[in-house]
């Protein structure tokens, strides 16, 4: 246990609120002290995860691109995999918005760029029951070579996992308890299974 001053003790209690700090004095037993030790517990190993997330977010949306351009490129289509008709509604919007976020500044529109700005929670929906026909069996599906049985709610269910725990982490919510338990062991498995040099 940190031995922290009194006088620092308060200020912290009253800085980050009551109500953020409720879910750390129910696990420390109301003792304000072990609270804020695992606060900043949390946030290590928030930060250390958010590094994680930075190699996998990448890798991840890259091993799907790479296979959606070739499912395109099989669809005789000169647009590119995003502007597809075969995207839902919803999925459209996020590319709208992602193509908005990439002109700014006046820049030119590149594939790598529009992808770059598509969210997390996009290529996780990606992967929904939804584009099971359309996405994962003649695209998708191949982005993860190593996984067997290839199955497309297995990979959802761990990029659904891995979403809310990024976003936990993003908006600086506690995910100690069950929330970091099986999420956590995720993300290593999903990038093993994604090769960047998988084929179509």
């Amino acid at each position: 246990m940190t031995n922290r001053p009194t006088t620092l003790v308060t200020s912290l209690h009253t800085g980050l609120t009551s109500e953020r700090l409720a879910p750390y004095l129910r696990a420390a037993g109301g003792d304000i002290d072990r609270a804020l030790d695992l606060y900043e517990w949390n946030t290590q190993v928030s930060a250390a995860l958010f590094a994680d997330f930075s190699y996998f977010e990448v890798i991840l949306r890259n091993a799907c691109h790479r296979q959606l351009q070739h499912w395109a490129t099989r669809q005789n289509t000169a647009a590119p995999w995003y502007r597809h008709p075969a995207l839902s509604p919803r999925s459209a919007d996020d590319v709208t918005k992602a193509r908005t976020r990439t002109a700014r500044g006046r820049r030119q529109e590149t594939e790598g760029r529009v992808v770059a700005e598509l969210m997390f929670g996009f290529w996780r929906f990606l992967h929904s029951r939804s584009y099971e026909a359309t996405l994962w069996t003649p695209a998708l599906r191949h982005a993860y070579p190593h996984q067997t049985p290839r199955r497309r709610g297995d990979v959802y269910t761990r990029l659904d996992h891995l979403n809310t725990l990024r976003n936990r982490i993003a908006h600086h919510e506690p995910i100690h308890g069950p929330t970091i338990g099986t999420p956590a062991k995720t993300s290593p498995h999903c990038t093993t299974n994604s090769s960047p040099s998988s084929g179509g």
